[in-house]
């Protein structure tokens, strides 16, 4: 297993993370299914991270 650091694991360095093709500080996380919602007629929400975030699923952007 792999030990890393918050800042070594953010967000915006995982291959996970899309942040929409801008240079913003929040992101989606597209590692699991988008959240439904409790109406039919509304669509999945993605989670909302910010770049600096981190979790454990991540794996580093290939170069």
């Amino acid at each position: 297993m792999v030990i890393t650091t918050a800042g070594a694991a953010a967000c915006a360095k995982c291959k996970f993370f899309d942040d929409g093709d801008t240079s913003a500080e929040l992101g989606l996380c597209r590692y699991n299914p988008p959240i439904s919602q409790p109406s039919g007629e509304a669509a999945g929400i993605w989670p909302k991270v910010e770049a600096s975030d981190w979790c454990g699923h991540f794996e580093p952007v290939a170069a």
